[in-house]
């Protein structure tokens, strides 16, 4: 929310201490527009030798693309398999031969638990960020000493405002509290997270708590973080049961403070409603007088027919909904944008038809809160024709959701003009913080980047211990872009270094004008870093905005509708598709759709309409965690590579990510997650170790993707 202060300066923890898209790929088919191909072949081939890629049939790059990662994950079975027992005396081996990665010591100390807690004070992280140190292990001599519980006990968290405070009124509309049932008698239950962490938990290597105002001196396990929505007490008490597969001591803890919420008869639908009709006033577009309106956000589950919901899905999803929407006064509106596969269903046809499919395919408690939608649907919203695919796809469906997975969130975008941002959310996310924290941090964050240097700021992963602060970040990228041989930038293949405002001096047979506002107040030199400063963003990714022409990224020339008698033009892009969305970016991406047959697939899709209108895009640098002691000037040079076309980590370099908590491939995160849940991993975890050791984990707030599995915990 704009004008808050940091969490660190509201000090909610005062209570202890001052501390500080499951899709598929359709095969090739011949395309109604070979013969104009046939035309322009000449002309395309002129810019096609420039990446030897682009010779290749996308079924080829496709094929290409799963046997390298094959190979990569044969070669390197012990990449993200991180979980398997690596013995003591086992070192890092050092071979020509090897990937960066296998160069450099496991990270244990995610794994040490409750009873390990120490205060910020005590806490000595295991990282040393050099292959040559081992990382800090406990020894088994402090971990035989250990007390049988926690040695902290947890305390609420509250990462809100004081919405009573005169502070806050001053500025808003008041906010009125929401409840769970009709009758407001139950409120939405708080979190639980302790004053601490455990001793060696490891650092991230990307990203920043601390830059990003979240905070890091606490740490949540699975009974303070979800048994207030369900975790830890049997379905006769109204929760999802799975207590008696969990180690759980000190847990009673967090029980006494929160009680136990019957989440029986639960509609999320008709909660959410009635918390925004109470607090409406808040969000009014005639708001006047000195009251800041408070914008409202639409958060979009990106579900499908047939989606397993287990208890761990719930427990997330429950949690969402309660410190999104219920908890911060109806900011957030959740919705599920629920994909029906099969299109022989009637279901525009037909109410009846589309309630019951709505029904068999969403528990009860969401029903009111999800939105059906089909690819048929899409055929008649964006008719085609779709012509010249860079990438030879004319003749596949581009209205599928693997390809144009924007199609359905333009179109929900139209139908709710009332959300001034939409967030694109997908089903195999993992929070282990706070949701509200993280977004509105992240939100407040980018609103506050001046647009001076941002493309290439967020065309790099930000890792503090090698570069520092995040304002000598952004010296040495301004640094870098003025000392670039500019001999090395094709404007017309790459766009402009740096990028400034709106680009659409490249060739091309048609665009549509960039809105009037985007174009800079003074030229580049000029600015001091105040253009853009507290400007919402219009694209937040959770991935660095990279230029998909410096790369062998299997996509890159998935472009749609552009004249490809002409060079395929400059765009951007951000793997995995979770993103925040503005109203204006998303009319934007609606009106070239619809008007122009343009597009390109979803992870570039709206970067390059970004780049295209001036509109201000950022990668936020959220802290990623893996699962090897990475070297950080080598770690520097392996990810934040623009312009190394084979090793780049958006491309053949990808192998590079295994081991990160954040990334479309990340085995990691999945690992980190099941044994975060207290489940038994490649052999360790589980309720008998964690009860022989040191107990159940306790992370900081981690953004985690993808987590493909959440099966119950086993001995």
């Amino acid at each position: 929310m704009k004008g808050l202060p940091r969490f660190r300066d509201l000090n909610p923890l005062r209570t202890f201490d001052n501390a500080r898209f499951s899709y598929q790929r359709l095969p090739n088919a011949s395309s109604p527009f070979d013969s104009q191909r046939s035309q322009t072949q000449a002309a395309t081939k002129r810019e096609r030798w420039r990446n030897p890629l682009a010779r290749l049939s996308f079924t080829k790059l496709i094929a290409l693309a799963i046997t390298s990662i094959i190979v990569l994950a044969l070669l390197g079975g012990r990449g993200y398999h991180q979980v398997r027992k690596q013995e003591s005396e086992d070192k890092p081996v050092d071979s020509p031969s090897l990937f960066s990665w296998q160069y450099y010591w496991r990270l244990d100390g995610y794994y040490n638990g409750v009873r390990t807690l120490v205060s910020p004070a005590q806490y000595e992280p295991e990282n040393r960020f050099n292959r040559s140190i081992p990382p800090t292990h406990m020894g088994s001599r402090t971990k035989a000493k250990l007390s049988p519980q926690p040695p902290l006990d947890p305390v609420r968290y509250n990462p809100y405002p004081d919405w009573k405070s005169a502070e806050y009124l001053r500025d808003h509309e008041p906010v009125h509290p929401c409840f769970l049932d009709a009758e407001d008698k139950v409120s939405p239950p708080d979190i639980y997270a302790y004053p601490g962490v455990p001793q060696n938990m490891a650092q991230p290597l990307f990203g920043s708590y601390d830059e990003l105002g979240i905070e890091e001196n606490v740490c949540f396990e699975r009974f303070g973080r979800f048994g207030p929505y369900g975790y830890g007490y049997n379905e006769r008490e109204g929760g999802l049961g799975i207590v008696n597969r969990s180690e759980h001591a000190g847990s009673e803890e967090v029980f006494r403070q929160s009680g136990y919420t019957d989440y029986t008869s639960m509609d999320w639908g008709s909660a959410q409603e009635r918390c925004y009709d109470k607090n409406k006033a808040r969000f009014d577009m005639q708001q006047t007088g000195r009251k800041k309106r408070v914008e409202r956000h639409a958060y979009v589950m990106r579900t499908w027919t047939g989606y397993e919901y287990n208890e761990y899905q719930m427990l997330s999803l429950r949690a969402m909904i309660t410190e999104l929407s219920l908890k911060s006064g109806g900011e957030y509106d959740v919705h599920f944008l629920v994909h029906v596969k099969n299109t022989s269903i009637p279901i525009w046809a037909s109410p009846r038809i589309y309630q019951e499919t709505l029904q068999n395919n969403v528990p009860r408690e969401f029903w009111n809160v999800s939105t059906l939608w089909s690819e048929q649907q899409m055929e008649t919203y964006y008719p085609g024709p779709f012509p010249d695919n860079f990438a030879n796809m004319a003749g596949s469906s581009i209205h599928g959701v693997y390809r144009s997975a924007h199609f359905p969130l333009q179109w929900f975008s139209q139908q709710h003009p009332h959300y001034d941002f939409v967030w694109n959310w997908e089903m195999d996310m993992r929070n282990t913080g706070h949701s509200w924290e993280l977004h509105s941090r992240v939100s407040d964050w980018a609103q506050a980047q001046p647009r001076k240097g941002l493309w290439e700021r967020s065309a790099r992963f930000y890792i503090p211990q090698h570069h520092g602060s995040y304002a000598n970040f952004t010296q040495m990228v301004e640094r870098e872009t003025r000392d670039r041989d500019p001999a090395a930038n094709d404007p017309a293949r790459n766009g402009p270094l740096p990028l400034w405002g709106p680009y659409q001096a490249f060739p091309h047979s048609g665009l549509l004008a960039p809105p009037h506002n985007t174009h800079p107040p003074t030229s580049y030199d000029a600015d001091d870093y105040s253009w853009g400063v507290g400007e919402p963003a219009d694209l937040i990714v959770f991935n660095p905005l990279f230029d998909p022409a410096g790369t062998n990224w299997v996509f890159s020339w998935d472009v749609t509708g552009y004249n490809r008698s002409l060079p395929i033009p400059p765009r951007r892009a951000a793997i995995v598709t979770v993103a925040r969305l503005s109203k204006r970016l998303l009319g934007i991406m609606h009106e070239e759709t619809w008007r122009m047959r343009h597009s390109m697939f979803p992870e570039m899709w709206p970067a390059a309409l970004c780049m295209h209108h001036g509109l201000k895009a950022v990668y936020a640098p959220h802290p990623v965690y893996f699962d090897r002691d990475w070297e950080v000037g080598r770690a520097d040079q392996v990810f934040n590579r623009p312009g190394e076309v084979w090793e780049s980590p958006f491309g053949w370099g990808e192998h590079n990510l295994l081991g990160s908590s954040f990334y479309y491939n990340s085995g990691f995160s999945g690992a980190l997650w099941r044994r975060w849940l207290g489940q038994r991993e490649n052999g360790e975890g589980g309720r008998g170790e964690e009860e022989a050791g040191s107990g159940r984990m306790c992370l900081r707030g981690t953004l985690l993707h993808p987590v493909k599995s959440e099966n119950g915990p086993e001995d």
